[in-house]
């Protein structure tokens, strides 16, 4: 299905008229499989508004004016006629003035053109049925059905069943009967539609026509028999167990009384099912004439969502259990550091266990969620606040984060927690030097020339410094041996940058006094 809605920006739409054409377009691909028929919205090339000098003005197209195509649905049954896209295009001569008498008229009338039928070896005569769209008695738009008509035969109780569905449907929905907006909608998948399964039901419940889909799902649910002249709700009813409670709104849908959707297990067999009312205005009332009851077998979908329900749930335990052994692992080198006898191992050890417990962190955030990405701004400011803490436990260190890193990729996020917990470690170590002090964390998001998207992290101090000099490492420079000033953590955060982050990172003065780093990093 296509749209082309810039057409509509010259009418005198009122409110909910656009809606209402787009509520048809979501609900026209039942007609169109019903009916065996492409289907095609209309609107005026040439529409007059009225401007309220003259009572009698009333808006719509100019006589001179022809129609072009907004939207186009084909059938998912069988060939459609229109091989090519038919948006923006305008009706041919022999169909417009046709289509102005019924927008005009606001009366449903069938044309039979013979010229039609494209990409057809014969190119058969195609019986052409114009609805109008009228809302508030007004004509907002003009729907076609275009069907390649049929010889004249005695036609089957399936075709005359499916002819009667479909006049209904067109009339209902020309009369503002259906689609209704308020119906219920569903938010699982596996919707029904009409080439999944159609029961038809006279206005008393019994089964007009049942199509082969149909009687298969209920023969996996353990009818015997055929659908055919057999009470819907009763048969239904019976191959429920017993003691079994049925969903709420089973009853009206399988007595066809209004537009609702449910879903029903039965025998190890799942089958969602909609009911659409046929109704007929008569004056001031409505008649039913029946109900179309639109059914899927959704058996084997419904296992596969449970497959992957299952996976993530197994997912998220394995991160919760990695989170917890790494917490143990920390906690074991933490009791290992109180035991040393040198400040050096003491430190390398709580370097470690820092390190060891960034990447828990992660690991935490991921068995929290359905998906395999992280928000890291909530990660980090847990994780930026801490690691300034234990950096230097005695100093007093302001931190402030800025911007916003957004959700990332778990493969991206370990790597950058890491990356910012040894430098914010050596921003307070090294760059404050035991002095009161702050230290800024900032994430900027955008995309670079070629449409990528970036993430650019700014590390500042406004510690002591490093003079005037600039260091920027990326790519193959940031493999090589640990110099004797540089420690292990400064080489973690190059080698990180360059292999995992697919970025650079860029050390210099921050103004008025300190240190900043940069690291721009491109997100795959």
């Amino acid at each position: 299905m296509s749209f082309a809605e810039g057409t509509l920006s010259a009418c005198d739409f009122g409110p909910g008229d656009i809606e209402r054409v787009h509520l048809i377009m979501g609900e026209w691909q039942i007609i169109s499989d019903i009916a065996q028929s492409d289907l095609v919205l209309w609107f005026p090339t040439d529409y007059v508004v009225a401007d309220g000098t003259s009572p009698d003005a009333v808006s719509g197209p100019r006589e001179t004016s022809t129609f072009a195509a907004l939207a186009h649905v084909r059938p998912s049954n069988v060939r459609t006629l229109f091989h090519h896209d038919i948006i923006n295009h305008t009706m041919e001569d022999g169909i417009r003035d046709e289509a102005y008498r019924a927008w005009t008229t606001q009366n449903i009338s069938t044309y039979t053109d013979p010229s039609r039928g494209e990409g057809v070896g014969y190119r058969p005569e195609v019986n052409v049925t114009f609805v109008p769209i009228v809302r508030n008695n007004r004509t907002i738009a003009l729907l076609t059905s275009h069907r390649v008509a049929t010889p004249h035969t005695y036609p089957t109780l399936s075709e005359e069943v499916y002819e009667f569905v479909t006049d209904a449907l067109l009339t209902m929905l020309h009369n503002g009967l259906w689609p209704d907006p308020l119906a219920q909608g569903s938010r699982t998948q596996g919707n029904p539609r009409a080439i999944d399964g159609i029961i038809v039901l006279d206005p008393t419940g019994r089964v007009v026509v049942a199509s082969p889909n149909a009687n298969s799902m209920y023969a996996r649910m353990g009818m015997t028999g055929y659908l055919e002249k057999r009470n819907l709700a009763d048969v239904t009813r019976a191959m429920l167990s017993p003691g079994e409670e049925a969903d709420e709104t089973l009853q009206l849908v399988l007595a066809g009384r209004s537009d609702l959707r449910t879903e029903l297990t039965i025998a190890r067999a799942r089958v969602t099912m909609r009911a659409i009312p046929l109704l007929k205005q008569r004056g001031a009332h409505l008649e039913r004439l029946g109900a179309l009851i639109l059914c899927r077998d959704v058996t084997e979908l419904r296992r596969r969502e449970m497959e992957l329900m299952t996976k993530d749930a197994t997912i998220r335990e394995i991160h919760h259990r990695v989170k917890n052994n790494l917490q143990t692992v920390s906690a074991l080198l933490r009791l290992q550091s109180r035991r040393m006898t040198t400040d050096e191992a003491r430190q390398g050890l709580e370097q470690a266990m820092r390190r060891v417990a960034t990447i828990a962190t992660v690991h935490e955030a991921l068995s929290q969620g359905l998906t395999q990405n992280v928000d890291f701004d909530e990660l980090i400011e847990r994780q930026f606040h801490l690691a300034a803490e234990l950096a230097s436990p005695g100093q007093h260190v302001t931190t402030k984060l800025l911007g916003s890193f957004g959700a990332l990729p778990s493969q991206f996020a370990t790597p950058l927690a890491l990356v910012i917990n040894e430098i914010v470690a050596n921003a307070v170590e090294h760059g404050l030097d035991g002095e009161t002090g702050t230290v800024t964390l900032e994430g900027i998001r955008g995309t670079n020339g070629e449409g990528e998207d970036t993430l650019t992290v700014v590390i500042a101090d406004d510690g002591k410094g490093m003079g005037d000099k600039k260091i920027e490492e990326s790519g193959p420079s940031a493999y090589r041996p640990v110099s004797g000033k540089e420690g292990l953590g400064m080489q973690i955060v190059r080698t990180l940058v360059a292999s995992e982050l697919n970025g650079s990172i860029r050390w210099e003065a921050n103004e008025p006094t300190g240190t900043r780093v940069i690291i721009k990093a491109l997100l795959m």
